[in-house]
Protein backbone atom coordinates (compact mmCIF):
# COMPACT_ATOMS: atom_id res chain seq x y z
CA UNK A 1 0.00 0.00 0.00
CA UNK A 2 1.09 3.50 -1.20
CA UNK A 3 1.91 6.11 1.80
CA UNK A 4 -0.86 8.51 0.23
CA UNK A 5 -3.16 5.61 0.36
CA UNK A 6 -2.29 4.92 4.15
CA UNK A 7 -2.42 8.76 5.39
CA UNK A 8 -6.33 8.66 3.96
CA UNK A 9 -7.02 5.30 6.14
CA UNK A 10 -9.24 5.89 9.29
CA UNK A 11 -6.65 4.34 12.34
CA UNK A 12 -8.29 1.32 13.85
CA UNK A 13 -5.36 -0.68 15.21
CA UNK A 14 -4.65 -2.58 11.68
CA UNK A 15 -1.48 -4.04 11.05
CA UNK A 16 0.43 -1.95 8.30
CA UNK A 17 3.40 -1.79 6.22
CA UNK A 18 4.59 1.60 4.87
CA UNK A 19 7.92 0.96 2.48
CA UNK A 20 10.03 4.08 0.94
CA UNK A 21 13.34 5.99 1.84
CA UNK A 22 13.40 7.67 5.02
CA UNK A 23 13.48 11.85 5.17
CA UNK A 24 14.59 12.17 8.85
CA UNK A 25 14.91 10.62 11.84
CA UNK A 26 15.18 11.83 15.07
CA UNK A 27 15.48 10.58 18.66
CA UNK A 28 14.07 12.16 21.95
CA UNK A 29 13.45 10.65 25.19
CA UNK A 30 14.71 6.97 23.82
CA UNK A 31 11.85 7.08 21.29
CA UNK A 32 12.93 7.30 17.59
CA UNK A 33 10.81 9.15 14.93
CA UNK A 34 11.12 8.78 11.09
CA UNK A 35 9.90 10.15 8.43
CA UNK A 36 9.28 8.04 5.44
CA UNK A 37 8.11 8.96 1.51
CA UNK A 38 7.59 7.06 -1.30
CA UNK A 39 7.34 9.82 -3.79
CA UNK A 40 2.95 9.09 -3.52
CA UNK A 41 2.35 12.27 -2.13
CA UNK A 42 4.16 15.69 -0.84
CA UNK A 43 3.38 14.44 2.78
CA UNK A 44 5.27 12.19 5.05
CA UNK A 45 4.66 8.87 7.08
CA UNK A 46 5.55 9.46 10.36
CA UNK A 47 6.90 5.88 12.33
CA UNK A 48 7.29 5.96 16.09
CA UNK A 49 10.22 3.29 17.45
CA UNK A 50 9.76 2.87 21.14
CA UNK A 51 12.95 1.88 22.64
CA UNK A 52 14.07 -1.91 22.78
CA UNK A 53 11.21 -2.75 19.81
CA UNK A 54 13.90 -2.97 16.95
CA UNK A 55 17.37 -4.38 17.51
CA UNK A 56 20.20 -1.34 17.70
CA UNK A 57 21.93 -2.31 15.15
CA UNK A 58 19.07 -2.51 12.67
CA UNK A 59 18.26 0.98 13.68
CA UNK A 60 21.76 2.73 13.41
CA UNK A 61 20.73 1.55 9.80
CA UNK A 62 17.93 3.64 9.54
CA UNK A 63 19.52 7.02 8.09
CA UNK A 64 18.96 9.46 5.73
CA UNK A 65 18.49 8.39 2.34
CA UNK A 66 18.04 4.59 3.04
CA UNK A 67 15.27 2.41 1.47
CA UNK A 68 13.13 0.67 4.57
CA UNK A 69 10.30 -1.15 5.42
CA UNK A 70 8.36 -0.07 8.27
CA UNK A 71 5.72 -2.25 9.80
CA UNK A 72 3.14 -1.73 12.69
CA UNK A 73 -0.03 -1.02 14.17
CA UNK A 74 -1.64 2.51 12.62
CA UNK A 75 -2.74 5.15 15.22
CA UNK A 76 -4.11 8.53 15.58
CA UNK A 77 -0.99 10.73 15.61
CA UNK A 78 0.13 12.35 18.97
CA UNK A 79 2.03 15.34 16.79
CA UNK A 80 1.69 17.56 14.22
CA UNK A 81 1.90 17.91 10.94
CA UNK A 82 -0.40 14.41 10.76
CA UNK A 83 -3.37 12.72 11.47
CA UNK A 84 -2.13 8.81 11.70
CA UNK A 85 1.10 7.70 12.54
CA UNK A 86 2.89 3.87 12.79
CA UNK A 87 3.34 2.38 16.31
CA UNK A 88 6.22 0.28 14.34
CA UNK A 89 7.15 -3.22 15.60
CA UNK A 90 9.58 -4.09 12.70
CA UNK A 91 11.69 -2.90 10.34
CA UNK A 92 13.24 -4.17 7.17
CA UNK A 93 16.40 -2.35 5.37
CA UNK A 94 16.11 -2.87 1.68
CA UNK A 95 19.21 -0.31 0.81
CA UNK A 96 21.24 1.88 3.37
CA UNK A 97 22.79 5.20 2.58
CA UNK A 98 26.07 5.93 4.16
CA UNK A 99 25.68 9.20 6.15
CA UNK A 100 29.01 10.81 5.52
CA UNK A 101 28.36 10.25 2.06
CA UNK A 102 24.82 10.50 1.08
CA UNK A 103 24.39 14.45 -1.01
CA UNK A 104 20.43 14.79 0.46
CA UNK A 105 21.07 15.74 3.95
CA UNK A 106 17.93 17.17 5.55
CA UNK A 107 19.25 21.05 5.26
CA UNK A 108 18.29 23.64 1.86
CA UNK A 109 20.05 22.66 -1.05
CA UNK A 110 19.97 25.07 -3.86
CA UNK A 111 18.82 24.84 -7.34
CA UNK A 112 22.17 24.43 -8.84
CA UNK A 113 23.50 21.65 -6.59
CA UNK A 114 20.26 19.80 -6.95
CA UNK A 115 21.09 19.55 -11.22
CA UNK A 116 24.47 18.03 -10.42
CA UNK A 117 22.92 15.44 -8.54
CA UNK A 118 19.86 14.82 -11.05
CA UNK A 119 19.86 11.15 -9.71
CA UNK A 120 19.06 11.64 -6.30
CA UNK A 121 16.85 14.82 -6.59
CA UNK A 122 13.24 13.45 -7.53
CA UNK A 123 13.99 12.22 -3.31
CA UNK A 124 13.87 16.22 -2.53
CA UNK A 125 10.16 17.43 -1.88
CA UNK A 126 10.51 20.25 -4.36
CA UNK A 127 11.29 17.90 -7.26
CA UNK A 128 9.02 14.95 -6.44
CA UNK A 129 5.94 17.51 -6.56
CA UNK A 130 7.45 18.68 -9.87
CA UNK A 131 7.24 15.43 -11.30
CA UNK A 132 3.84 14.66 -9.99
CA UNK A 133 2.69 17.76 -11.46
CA UNK A 134 3.98 16.97 -14.92
CA UNK A 135 2.33 13.43 -14.70
CA UNK A 136 -0.64 15.09 -14.37
CA UNK A 137 0.20 17.76 -17.25
CA UNK A 138 0.80 15.06 -19.37
CA UNK A 139 -2.20 13.26 -18.19
CA UNK A 140 -4.32 15.51 -18.86
CA UNK A 141 -3.03 16.84 -22.40
CA UNK A 142 -4.38 13.13 -23.94
CA UNK A 143 -7.42 13.39 -22.05
CA UNK A 144 -8.17 16.64 -23.40
CA UNK A 145 -7.58 15.53 -26.78
CA UNK A 146 -9.07 12.60 -26.88
CA UNK A 147 -12.50 13.62 -25.39
CA UNK A 148 -12.07 16.66 -28.57
CA UNK A 149 -12.06 13.20 -31.04
CA UNK A 150 -8.66 14.22 -31.77
CA UNK A 151 -6.21 11.39 -32.75
CA UNK A 152 -2.81 10.62 -31.02
CA UNK A 153 -0.33 10.86 -34.06
CA UNK A 154 3.29 9.54 -33.43
CA UNK A 155 5.79 11.62 -36.15
CA UNK A 156 9.67 10.66 -36.59
CA UNK A 157 12.01 12.13 -34.55
CA UNK A 158 15.21 11.50 -37.45
CA UNK A 159 13.95 13.57 -40.18
CA UNK A 160 15.33 14.50 -43.07
CA UNK A 161 13.63 18.13 -43.31
CA UNK A 162 13.48 21.12 -40.78
CA UNK A 163 10.20 22.14 -40.06
CA UNK A 164 11.21 26.16 -38.75
CA UNK A 165 14.04 26.66 -41.51
CA UNK A 166 16.21 27.38 -38.76
CA UNK A 167 19.17 25.50 -39.40
CA UNK A 168 19.77 24.75 -35.58
CA UNK A 169 19.60 20.91 -35.43
CA UNK A 170 21.55 18.17 -34.50
CA UNK A 171 22.87 16.13 -37.15
CA UNK A 172 22.30 11.84 -37.29
CA UNK A 173 24.79 10.47 -39.43
CA UNK A 174 26.57 6.93 -39.25
CA UNK A 175 29.57 8.41 -41.04
CA UNK A 176 32.86 8.33 -39.42
CA UNK A 177 33.45 11.75 -37.88
CA UNK A 178 37.42 11.61 -39.31
CA UNK A 179 37.83 10.92 -43.34
CA UNK A 180 33.80 10.66 -44.18
CA UNK A 181 32.92 9.98 -47.81
CA UNK A 182 33.39 12.96 -50.01
CA UNK A 183 31.77 13.86 -53.30
CA UNK A 184 33.46 15.50 -56.76
CA UNK A 185 32.92 18.80 -55.45
CA UNK A 186 34.30 18.51 -51.82
CA UNK A 187 31.39 18.03 -50.06
CA UNK A 188 29.88 14.99 -47.59
CA UNK A 189 28.49 12.42 -49.55
CA UNK A 190 25.04 11.61 -47.82
CA UNK A 191 24.22 8.90 -50.50
CA UNK A 192 26.95 6.56 -48.05
CA UNK A 193 25.37 7.36 -44.57
CA UNK A 194 22.77 5.02 -43.04
CA UNK A 195 19.42 6.37 -44.66
CA UNK A 196 21.49 8.07 -48.04
CA UNK A 197 20.61 11.35 -47.21
CA UNK A 198 21.71 14.47 -44.45
CA UNK A 199 19.14 14.06 -41.72
CA UNK A 200 18.82 15.30 -38.02
CA UNK A 201 16.60 15.06 -35.13
CA UNK A 202 13.22 16.71 -34.95
CA UNK A 203 12.69 20.21 -34.14
CA UNK A 204 8.85 20.15 -34.21
CA UNK A 205 6.55 17.65 -35.54
CA UNK A 206 4.35 19.27 -36.83
CA UNK A 207 4.77 19.32 -40.89
CA UNK A 208 3.61 15.32 -40.38
CA UNK A 209 1.15 16.32 -37.86
CA UNK A 210 -0.32 18.40 -40.96
CA UNK A 211 -0.23 15.09 -43.01
CA UNK A 212 -2.12 13.52 -40.46
CA UNK A 213 -5.38 16.28 -40.10
CA UNK A 214 -5.19 16.20 -44.28
CA UNK A 215 -6.92 12.66 -43.67
CA UNK A 216 -7.80 11.92 -39.77
CA UNK A 217 -9.29 16.00 -39.85
CA UNK A 218 -8.11 15.98 -35.83
CA UNK A 219 -4.47 15.26 -34.63
CA UNK A 220 -1.89 15.95 -31.73
CA UNK A 221 1.59 15.13 -31.53
CA UNK A 222 3.19 14.97 -28.05
CA UNK A 223 6.92 13.94 -28.39
CA UNK A 224 10.66 15.22 -27.74
CA UNK A 225 12.08 17.40 -29.86
CA UNK A 226 15.49 18.97 -30.18
CA UNK A 227 17.11 22.55 -30.73
CA UNK A 228 20.72 22.52 -31.28
CA UNK A 229 20.85 26.10 -30.03
CA UNK A 230 23.86 27.18 -28.00
CA UNK A 231 21.52 29.09 -25.15
CA UNK A 232 22.52 29.27 -21.80
CA UNK A 233 19.27 30.65 -20.32
CA UNK A 234 16.52 29.71 -18.33
CA UNK A 235 14.12 28.94 -20.44
CA UNK A 236 15.71 26.93 -23.23
CA UNK A 237 16.78 22.81 -23.29
CA UNK A 238 18.23 21.31 -26.31
CA UNK A 239 16.12 18.71 -25.84
CA UNK A 240 11.97 19.03 -24.99
CA UNK A 241 8.94 17.77 -25.25
CA UNK A 242 6.31 19.72 -27.82
CA UNK A 243 2.61 19.03 -28.24
CA UNK A 244 1.42 20.09 -31.22
CA UNK A 245 -2.71 19.68 -32.30
CA UNK A 246 -3.50 20.40 -36.03
CA UNK A 247 -7.17 20.65 -37.07
CA UNK A 248 -8.09 20.09 -40.50
CA UNK A 249 -10.88 22.98 -41.51
CA UNK A 250 -9.94 25.47 -38.93
CA UNK A 251 -8.92 28.83 -39.04
CA UNK A 252 -6.91 31.24 -37.11
CA UNK A 253 -10.20 32.16 -34.67
CA UNK A 254 -10.78 28.23 -34.24
CA UNK A 255 -6.83 28.07 -33.69
CA UNK A 256 -7.27 30.66 -31.10
CA UNK A 257 -10.58 29.01 -29.57
CA UNK A 258 -8.57 25.85 -29.05
CA UNK A 259 -5.31 27.17 -27.79
CA UNK A 260 -7.30 28.84 -24.80
CA UNK A 261 -9.60 26.47 -24.03
CA UNK A 262 -6.75 23.81 -23.78
CA UNK A 263 -4.74 25.56 -21.73
CA UNK A 264 -7.36 26.46 -19.39
CA UNK A 265 -8.54 22.70 -19.12
CA UNK A 266 -4.63 21.38 -18.63
CA UNK A 267 -4.12 24.10 -15.80
CA UNK A 268 -7.01 23.55 -13.59
CA UNK A 269 -6.77 19.80 -14.52
CA UNK A 270 -3.22 20.21 -12.28
CA UNK A 271 -5.40 22.60 -9.80
CA UNK A 272 -8.16 19.83 -9.00
CA UNK A 273 -5.59 17.14 -8.98
CA UNK A 274 -2.22 18.76 -7.43
CA UNK A 275 -3.29 20.79 -4.66
CA UNK A 276 -0.90 19.61 -2.59
CA UNK A 277 1.93 19.62 -4.03
CA UNK A 278 0.70 23.37 -5.71
CA UNK A 279 -0.01 24.73 -1.86
CA UNK A 280 3.86 23.23 -1.27
CA UNK A 281 5.21 24.78 -4.30
CA UNK A 282 3.04 28.10 -3.95
CA UNK A 283 4.65 28.09 -0.02
CA UNK A 284 8.27 27.35 -1.47
CA UNK A 285 7.46 29.81 -4.24
CA UNK A 286 6.66 33.27 -1.33
CA UNK A 287 9.82 32.18 0.25
CA UNK A 288 11.80 32.64 -2.62
CA UNK A 289 10.18 35.70 -3.54
CA UNK A 290 11.18 37.00 0.00
CA UNK A 291 15.22 37.44 -1.13
CA UNK A 292 14.16 40.04 -4.30
CA UNK A 293 13.18 43.78 -4.57
CA UNK A 294 9.90 44.65 -4.35
CA UNK A 295 9.98 46.10 -7.55
CA UNK A 296 11.13 42.45 -9.00
CA UNK A 297 8.05 40.64 -6.45
CA UNK A 298 5.04 38.69 -8.67
CA UNK A 299 1.94 40.56 -7.38
CA UNK A 300 0.44 37.07 -7.82
CA UNK A 301 1.09 34.13 -5.67
CA UNK A 302 1.17 30.62 -7.71
CA UNK A 303 -2.22 29.71 -7.21
CA UNK A 304 -3.49 33.44 -8.01
CA UNK A 305 -1.53 33.21 -10.98
CA UNK A 306 -3.01 30.06 -12.22
CA UNK A 307 -6.54 30.69 -11.75
CA UNK A 308 -5.69 34.20 -13.46
CA UNK A 309 -5.63 32.33 -16.73
CA UNK A 310 -8.18 29.65 -15.98
CA UNK A 311 -10.47 32.36 -14.95
CA UNK A 312 -10.00 35.44 -17.50
CA UNK A 313 -11.14 35.46 -21.45
CA UNK A 314 -7.70 35.72 -23.50
CA UNK A 315 -7.43 39.57 -24.98
CA UNK A 316 -6.93 38.90 -28.17
CA UNK A 317 -5.56 42.01 -30.36
CA UNK A 318 -3.00 41.99 -33.79
CA UNK A 319 0.50 42.50 -33.59
CA UNK A 320 -0.04 45.75 -34.81
CA UNK A 321 -1.82 46.82 -32.29
CA UNK A 322 0.29 45.18 -29.66
CA UNK A 323 2.90 47.44 -31.01
CA UNK A 324 1.09 50.88 -31.47
CA UNK A 325 0.05 49.98 -27.48
CA UNK A 326 3.60 49.60 -26.66
CA UNK A 327 5.30 52.59 -28.31
CA UNK A 328 2.56 54.25 -26.57
CA UNK A 329 3.55 53.29 -22.90
CA UNK A 330 5.06 55.38 -20.45
CA UNK A 331 7.69 52.17 -20.21
CA UNK A 332 8.60 53.12 -23.71
CA UNK A 333 8.24 56.66 -23.62
CA UNK A 334 10.87 56.43 -20.22
CA UNK A 335 13.53 53.83 -22.24
CA UNK A 336 12.68 51.49 -19.53
CA UNK A 337 12.37 48.71 -22.01
CA UNK A 338 15.79 46.93 -22.80
CA UNK A 339 14.91 45.60 -26.27
CA UNK A 340 13.68 48.76 -28.53
CA UNK A 341 9.85 49.04 -30.15
CA UNK A 342 9.17 49.43 -33.90
CA UNK A 343 7.25 47.64 -36.19
CA UNK A 344 8.79 44.55 -37.62
CA UNK A 345 10.80 43.97 -34.57
CA UNK A 346 10.50 39.85 -32.60
CA UNK A 347 8.89 41.03 -29.59
CA UNK A 348 10.74 40.33 -26.55
CA UNK A 349 9.81 38.65 -23.53
CA UNK A 350 9.83 41.82 -21.81
CA UNK A 351 7.22 43.24 -24.52
CA UNK A 352 4.79 40.30 -23.87
CA UNK A 353 5.08 40.39 -20.38
CA UNK A 354 4.13 43.89 -19.82
CA UNK A 355 1.09 43.63 -22.20
CA UNK A 356 -0.04 40.79 -20.27
CA UNK A 357 0.86 41.91 -16.59
CA UNK A 358 0.96 45.50 -16.89
CA UNK A 359 -1.14 46.54 -19.81
CA UNK A 360 -4.28 44.49 -20.34
CA UNK A 361 -3.78 42.29 -16.88
CA UNK A 362 -4.82 38.76 -18.61
CA UNK A 363 -3.84 36.47 -20.95
CA UNK A 364 -3.01 37.62 -24.33
CA UNK A 365 -2.87 36.36 -28.09
CA UNK A 366 -1.30 38.20 -30.57
CA UNK A 367 -1.59 37.82 -33.90
CA UNK A 368 -1.17 38.63 -37.64
CA UNK A 369 2.70 38.90 -37.23
CA UNK A 370 4.77 40.06 -39.98
CA UNK A 371 5.86 37.83 -42.46
CA UNK A 372 9.36 38.31 -42.17
CA UNK A 373 10.25 36.93 -38.91
CA UNK A 374 7.34 34.10 -38.64
CA UNK A 375 7.57 30.40 -40.48
CA UNK A 376 7.06 29.79 -44.18
CA UNK A 377 4.16 27.71 -43.42
CA UNK A 378 2.14 30.34 -42.32
CA UNK A 379 -0.86 31.68 -44.18
CA UNK A 380 0.01 35.10 -45.79
CA UNK A 381 -2.87 38.07 -45.34
CA UNK A 382 -4.41 39.66 -47.78
CA UNK A 383 -1.92 42.90 -47.22
CA UNK A 384 0.73 40.25 -48.39
CA UNK A 385 2.91 41.87 -45.45
CA UNK A 386 1.23 39.45 -42.36
CA UNK A 387 0.49 36.34 -41.81
CA UNK A 388 -2.11 34.33 -39.77
CA UNK A 389 -0.01 33.50 -37.00
CA UNK A 390 -0.72 33.90 -33.49
CA UNK A 391 1.46 33.41 -29.99
CA UNK A 392 -0.21 32.71 -26.85
CA UNK A 393 1.12 35.26 -23.63
CA UNK A 394 1.27 34.13 -20.08
CA UNK A 395 2.01 36.39 -17.12
CA UNK A 396 5.42 35.38 -16.07
CA UNK A 397 6.51 33.61 -18.74
CA UNK A 398 5.88 35.43 -21.84
CA UNK A 399 5.12 33.33 -25.17
CA UNK A 400 3.94 30.21 -23.85
CA UNK A 401 2.00 29.03 -27.32
CA UNK A 402 2.83 29.58 -30.90
CA UNK A 403 0.45 28.63 -34.23
CA UNK A 404 -0.81 29.88 -37.71
CA UNK A 405 -3.47 29.19 -39.70
CA UNK A 406 -1.48 27.04 -42.47
CA UNK A 407 -0.99 28.06 -46.11
CA UNK A 408 -2.90 25.71 -48.19
CA UNK A 409 -1.99 27.68 -51.82
CA UNK A 410 0.48 25.42 -53.26
CA UNK A 411 1.55 28.45 -55.70
CA UNK A 412 1.59 30.59 -52.34
CA UNK A 413 3.80 27.99 -50.10
CA UNK A 414 5.56 27.04 -53.07
CA UNK A 415 7.39 30.51 -53.52
CA UNK A 416 7.68 30.94 -49.80
CA UNK A 417 10.17 28.07 -49.43
CA UNK A 418 11.99 29.70 -52.08
CA UNK A 419 12.18 32.78 -50.23
CA UNK A 420 13.31 31.07 -46.66
CA UNK A 421 16.14 29.08 -49.52
CA UNK A 422 14.43 25.54 -48.46
CA UNK A 423 14.88 23.16 -51.23
CA UNK A 424 11.60 22.18 -52.84
CA UNK A 425 13.03 18.35 -53.10
CA UNK A 426 13.42 18.10 -49.31
CA UNK A 427 9.86 18.42 -48.68
CA UNK A 428 8.19 17.63 -51.94
CA UNK A 429 5.46 15.67 -49.86
CA UNK A 430 4.36 18.60 -47.97
CA UNK A 431 3.94 20.50 -51.20
CA UNK A 432 2.06 17.80 -52.38
CA UNK A 433 -0.74 17.30 -49.54
CA UNK A 434 -1.17 21.01 -51.41
CA UNK A 435 -1.99 19.52 -54.95
CA UNK A 436 -3.89 16.71 -53.93
CA UNK A 437 -7.57 17.79 -52.07
CA UNK A 438 -5.72 20.71 -50.38
CA UNK A 439 -7.95 22.46 -47.08
CA UNK A 440 -7.74 25.34 -44.68
CA UNK A 441 -6.33 24.05 -41.90
CA UNK A 442 -4.26 25.54 -38.35
CA UNK A 443 -2.38 24.24 -35.59
CA UNK A 444 -0.28 25.17 -32.82
CA UNK A 445 2.75 24.05 -30.60
CA UNK A 446 3.19 24.22 -26.28
CA UNK A 447 6.26 23.41 -25.23
CA UNK A 448 5.13 21.08 -22.45
CA UNK A 449 7.94 22.23 -20.28
CA UNK A 450 7.16 26.09 -20.59
CA UNK A 451 3.58 24.82 -19.47
CA UNK A 452 5.10 22.81 -16.64
CA UNK A 453 7.18 25.97 -15.36
CA UNK A 454 4.17 28.18 -15.18
CA UNK A 455 2.17 25.61 -13.43
CA UNK A 456 4.83 24.91 -10.78
CA UNK A 457 6.19 28.23 -10.22
CA UNK A 458 9.67 27.24 -10.94
CA UNK A 459 12.18 30.02 -12.63
CA UNK A 460 14.43 27.62 -14.59
CA UNK A 461 13.30 25.41 -17.13
CA UNK A 462 16.27 22.79 -16.48
CA UNK A 463 13.93 22.09 -13.20
CA UNK A 464 11.03 20.74 -14.78
CA UNK A 465 12.08 18.16 -16.70
CA UNK A 466 13.86 14.90 -15.04
CA UNK A 467 17.37 15.42 -16.96
CA UNK A 468 17.96 18.84 -18.04
CA UNK A 469 19.63 18.74 -21.81
CA UNK A 470 21.58 22.25 -22.56
CA UNK A 471 24.88 23.01 -23.84
CA UNK A 472 28.32 21.17 -22.45
CA UNK A 473 26.14 19.52 -20.31
CA UNK A 474 24.26 15.65 -21.09
CA UNK A 475 25.07 13.80 -17.63
CA UNK A 476 22.74 10.60 -16.74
Amino acid sequence: MQIKEILSLSPSNQTITAKGWVRTKRVSSNVAFVALNDGSTIHNIQGVIADGTVAEETLRLVTTGACIALTGILIPSQGQGQSVEIQVTDIQVYGTADPEKYPLQPKKHSLEFLREIAHLRPRTNTFSAILRVRHALAFAVHSYFNDKGFFYLHTPIITGSDAEGAGEMFRVTTLPTTNPPMTEDGKVDFKEDFFGKETNLTVSGQLEGELGAMALSKVYTFGPTFRAENSNTTRHLAEFWMIEPEVAFNELEDNMNLAEDFTKYCIKYALDHCADDIAFLEKRLLEEEKNKKKEEQSELSLTEKLRFVTENDFERLTYTEAINILLQSKTHKQGKFQYPVEWGIDLQSEHERWLVEKHFKKPVILTNYPKDIKAFYMKLDEDGKTVRAMDVLFPGIGEIIGGSQREDDYAKLLQRTKDVGIEEESIWWYLETRQFGSAPHAGFGLGFERLVLFVTGMSNIRDVIPFPRTPKSAEF
